[in-house]
C-alpha cells in the first residue's frame, strides 16, 4: 500500500489495500470534524488538481467566493513514492515546519495514523491539525459555515431540495463517481464487468433525466451537480481509456455533454480544473499503464456552445437564498 502505518510511510501501489477479492472498496476517511471557527486565514486546503474529490473543494471555494479566505497547495499530478508531493515547500502556520508531502500533515495531526493518506485536506493552521479529510463534509462546510464573514449567501444545499439532492449523490457517488475507480481498479474480469456495467446503466439513466431536468435537482444548481461534474470533466480524457470506461465517451451522450460544457463554462470553473495534471496523474499510475506514455489525445473542446438554455431555469440560485 501507499500509505502511513503506526505513523511511518509505506510506499507501494496506488490503492493496493482498496482491493478484495479483485473489487475496489474504497477506504474511508479519518478525520471528520464539521465544526470549524470561520475565521479569514486560519484554514488551509491541500489539494491535487487531478484528483475528483479535491476538486469538488477547490469549486465551491470558488462557488463561495472563499479564495482570500482559505489559502491552497496544489500537488504534483503524479503521485509519487511518497504519496501527494508539492513542488515546493507549503506554509502550513507555526505549529509544524513547512511541508512536501502530504503525509506530513498526518502525521502532525496523528503521530500513530495507520490508513491511506489522501487530499483534500481541510487544515487548521492555528491548531496545526487536520479539521476533514472528507471532500462530501468539506463541501458542506464551505457551502455555510463562511457566509457570515464572506457575505455570499448562495445555498448549494437548500432544505427544499435535500431528499432530492441526497438521493442522487447517493446513486452518483456509487455508481459514477466511485464507479469509474472500480471500473479501473478491477482485478478481475467479473468485477470489471459488474462496475462497467452499472457505470454506463447510470449514465443511460442521467442522459434521459438531464433530457427534461435542466439540473440534477430539478432547475436549481445544487452540489449534486458539481459532484458529477468532477467524474465527467475526466471521463473522456483518463477514465475512458486509463481505466477501460470505454463503452461510449461522454461526447457520445448529447445531454451529459451539453450539461458538461454549461457546467464548465460557469464563471470560474475552468480555472478549478487541469487537464493536462488530469491525464499525467492518471496516465501515471504505473500499475495500469507501465510505460507511463500519456496519450496525445482526445481533442476535446468544453467551451463550445451547449444547448441547456432550452430548458430554461429562472433564478437558478438566487431564488433559493
Amino acid at each position: 500500500m501507499s500509505g502511513l502505518v503506526n505513523g511511518k510511510w509505506v510506499s507501494g501501489d496506488v490503492a493496493k489495500e482498496e482491493i478484495k477479492n479483485g473489487a475496489f472498496h474504497r477506504e474511508e476517511t479519518a478525520f471528520r470534524e464539521t465544526h470549524i471557527e470561520p475565521q479569514a486565514g486560519r484554514y488551509q486546503l491541500f489539494v491535487s488538481y487531478l484528483c475528483p474529490w479535491a476538486s469538488r473543494t477547490l469549486i465551491f471555494r470558488h462557488l463561495k467566493g472563499l479564495e482570500t479566505f482559505i489559502s491552497v497547495s496544489i500537488a504534483q499530478p503524479v503521485i509519487g513514492e511518497n504519496g501527494w508531493t508539492f513542488d515546493e515547500p507549503q506554509d502550513a502556520g507555526d505549529k509544524i515546519p513547512a511541508i512536501r508531502h502530504v503525509h506530513e500533515l498526518y502525521n502532525a495531526s496523528d503521530a500513530h495514523y495507520t490508513g491511506k493518506v489522501s487530499v483534500p485536506v481541510l487544515w487548521d493552521r492555528q491548531e496545526g491539525r487536520i479539521v476533514n479529510n472528507e471532500s462530501a463534509d468539506i463541501i458542506r462546510i464551505l457551502n455555510q459555515a463562511f457566509d457570515a464573514l464572506s457575505g455570499n449567501q448562495d445555498d448549494f444545499y437548500p432544505a427544499l431540495l435535500r431528499e432530492e439532492i441526497d438521493r442522487w449523490n447517493e446513486i452518483i457517488y456509487h455508481d459514477v463517481n466511485n464507479g469509474v475507480y472500480k471500473t479501473g481498479f478491477a482485478k478481475t474480469q467479473e468485477s470489471y464487468n459488474t462496475a462497467v456495467t452499472r457505470l454506463f446503466s447510470t449514465f443511460d439513466t442521467l442522459e434521459t433525466h438531464l433530457d427534461s431536468h435542466r439540473y440534477i435537482a430539478g432547475e436549481y444548481l445544487t452540489e449534486a451537480d458539481w459532484r458529477l461534474f468532477v467524474t465527467l470533466v475526466r471521463f473522456d480524457s483518463a477514465y475512458h481509456g486509463a481505466f477501460k470506461c470505454n463503452i461510449r465517451r461522454i461526447e457520445d451522450y448529447p445531454n451529459l455533454s451539453n450539461y458538461l460544457r454549461e457546467l464548465y463554462q460557469w464563471p470560474g470553473i475552468s480555472d478549478t480544473v487541469s487537464l493536462a495534471h488530469i491525464k499525467q496523474g492518471y496516465y501515471g499510475i504505473l500499475w495500469l499503464n507501465p510505460t507511463g506514455i500519456v496519450p496525445a489525445g482526445p481533442e476535446l473542446d468544453l467551451r463550445c456552445a451547449h444547448n441547456r438554455e432550452r430548458l430554461d431555469s429562472l433564478g437558478i440560485i438566487q431564488k433559493l437564498r
